[in-house]
């Protein structure tokens, strides 16, 4: 489930629990002709910072499909962005 106003999205895991997500950002990449989205649930990793999520998706009117990120290459363009997304913060 989606929510286009609130930007969060429900996952509900194959045991009934649910877990809302915060969308970060969205992004079409030319490259590999693919959506990604960014997301995060707010927990925290033991060092402290809040853990993000990435994955290609489609969107079917209000509903999310997300499908994982198959080949470094595309982990690579999510790590450059989001490292210029930091730099620029820091700036």
């Amino acid at each position: 489930m989606h929510n286009e106003k609130e930007k969060t999205f429900t996952i509900t895991a194959g045991d009934g629990t649910t877990t809302e997500y915060e969308i970060l950002f969205t992004f079409d990449s030319d490259e590999t002709k693919k959506s990604y989205i960014v997301f995060t649930n707010h927990a925290k990793d033991e060092d402290g910072s809040i853990i993000t999520y990435a994955a290609t998706y489609e969107k079917d009117g209000n509903r999310l499909e997300l499908n994982d990120i198959k080949t470094e290459k595309e982990w690579s363009l999510i790590e450059n962005l989001l490292a210029q997304i930091e730099d620029k913060i820091a700036e």
